[in-house]
């Protein structure tokens, strides 16, 4: 019995760890509004080591100075767009999760739409393509035409 509840806990354990974040405690501010903010916005900037977790979630020593960067503006006053513009300007808009709307990112936006409507028009386009005429509706003189058509010798090209 005693095994079952301790494999049961243990489960429950493994399952939970992906929930734990990287934020060390020294990291955290004494303010829980401010922490909670830079929690927000670290949730949204890419882990430039992971690529695919957030500086909130990695582990990277990288991510870890960017979560006490982010801090340290937020505590210097700024706001919360102010230190995201911040963050881009040093490391581009790659550090976004969630890409901004602009001229240098609509193709990353539309290109989904794009795909859906080039798939659409070869798929309507491919089912209207003209189909051979089939010899069976041929009339007999109409066979025998063909046939000798077929029968005769290409020109010579010289």
């Amino acid at each position: 019995m005693m095994r079952r509840i301790a494999l049961a806990l243990l489960c429950v354990g493994l399952l939970l760890a992906p929930a734990a974040r990287a934020v060390t405690p020294d990291e955290m501010l004494a303010d829980p509004a401010l922490e909670q903010r830079a929690r927000d916005i670290s949730a949204g900037l890419r882990c430039l080591v992971c690529q695919n977790q957030s500086i909130d979630d990695s582990d990277a020593d990288l991510a870890r100075d960017l979560r006490v960067l982010v801090r340290e503006r937020l505590e210097a006053g700024d706001s919360d767009r102010q230190v995201v513009d911040f963050i881009v300007s040093r490391y581009g808009e790659f550090v976004l999760l969630k890409p901004r709307f602009n001229v240098r990112t609509v193709l990353l936006w539309a290109a989904p739409f794009m795909l859906l409507v080039a798939g659409g028009a070869f798929v309507f386009f491919a089912s209207r393509r003209k189909r051979p005429v089939e010899v069976e509706s041929l009339t007999a003189e109409e066979r025998a035409a063909l046939d000798e058509l077929l029968r005769r010798e290409p020109p010579s090209q010289h």
